[in-house]
């Protein structure tokens, strides 16, 4: 049995989560001569049988291995790809697939929105991350030397096929990486996504039950209403906080990628900076210490990191201020006005981020 959540963005597509779904990808390649299948050496097996299912259709398969995790995010990488699509004659009426992590999701969907200024898209993320994160709202990018995700553009992919059993054969520890997109979702939109990963934690981290696929429907849904209220990034109506809601813990998060040259798995770099935005909200008087407790719990449930090493602060803050949520020389982080509550905080005091690093640190 499947689900399905709708995104409404600048198109409207549907993002389908259940089990031995690869076949739906056909009717999304409607008109298509070609489909140019973007993938990681990881999941080859899960690209030959979409490659198989697609020529089954009279569908021309252009097969792209491309690196894992975030080394096939470079501006090289990206030029290969073109190429490919090039030298294959590919059209606007043909197709990128994605299969893979939330690096290749990202990746494929900046393909196919700069060629011939955009061709659709279709994602088959293959990881926890990418099924409740990457491959849902629109964001696509590649890194530079300078920073996580600094080019990119905003392009809705034409369909999302999160079929949970291409989660089989990943490590514990990638499942638990990618559950920190969950517990985010969790601390600022859904007070139902904690209680089940605090009462319900092994549960959680079964792929063969219940629980995962679930998780993965309420955090998709949680994105999809807030995508469709705010694409762009720009805020909600009102002064909402809009789509950034969404960056909880990733200013840190993605400065400590950027330390670690992308070596550390996101989800793990997101966790401790979920619980660094926690700790700054408390010494701001913003969330009180049974909120910074639930942060610390459900991250200890989980089997999420919540601390980092002491001497990488002066690193880390010269990071941040290259972050694409930094406005100028302000920096803005969201913190929780008290729990499933987000809001921008601009500019916080330099010792209260002194401060919440050191509560952190290890």
């Amino acid at each position: 049995m499947s689900t399905t959540v709708q995104v409404s963005a600048e198109r409207s597509y549907a993002v389908v989560i259940g089990r031995d779904l690869l076949a739906e990808i056909v009717p999304l390649t409607e008109g298509a001569t070609r489909a140019g299948v973007i993938f990681q050496p990881s999941v080859q097996d899960v690209a030959r049988r979409v490659g198989a299912i697609l020529e089954r259709a009279g569908i021309d398969v252009v097969p792209v291995e491309v690196p894992d995790a975030e080394g096939s995010k470079t501006a090289e990488v990206a030029g290969r790809c073109w190429s490919a699509l090039g030298a294959a004659g590919f059209t606007r009426n043909d197709v990128v697939v994605g299969i893979g992590g939330g690096a290749v999701t990202d990746l494929a969907g900046f393909i196919a929105a700069t060629w011939l200024r955009g061709v659709r898209c279709i994602l088959v993320p293959t990881s926890v991350l990418a099924m409740v994160d990457a491959a849902i709202g629109g964001k696509t990018g590649i890194n530079t030397r300078e920073g996580k995700n600094l080019v990119g553009v905003f392009s809705s992919p034409v369909g999302v096929l999160c079929d949970v059993t291409t989660l089989s054969d990943l490590p514990r520890a990638e499942i638990v990486s990618g559950l920190a997109e969950v517990v985010k979702v969790g601390l600022t939109s859904d007070a139902t996504i904690v209680a089940d990963l605090l009462v319900r934690t092994s549960d959680a981290l079964d792929v063969e039950g219940d629980l995962l696929p679930d998780l993965i429907r309420r955090a998709v849904q949680v994105k999809a209403d807030v995508v469709g209220a705010d694409f762009r990034e720009v805020g909600g109506a009102n002064g909402a906080i809009g789509r950034e809601a969404l960056n909880y813990g990733h200013t840190l998060g993605h400065a400590i990628e950027h330390c670690e040259d992308y070596t550390w798995r996101h989800g793990n770099a997101v966790a401790v900076g979920l619980m660094f935005a926690g700790q700054l909200a408390f010494l701001g008087g913003r969330l009180d210490a049974e909120g910074v407790e639930t942060h610390r719990a459900v991250l200890d449930a989980v089997g999420l990191p919540r601390t980092y090493r002491r001497d990488a602060w002066p690193a880390l803050l010269e990071a941040m201020s290259l972050d694409k949520k930094s406005r100028g020389t302000t920096l803005r982080f969201v913190v929780l006005d008290g729990l499933q509550n987000p809001t921008i905080w601009r500019a916080p005091e330099q010792d209260l981020l002194v401060a919440a690093y050191d509560a952190i640190s290890a």
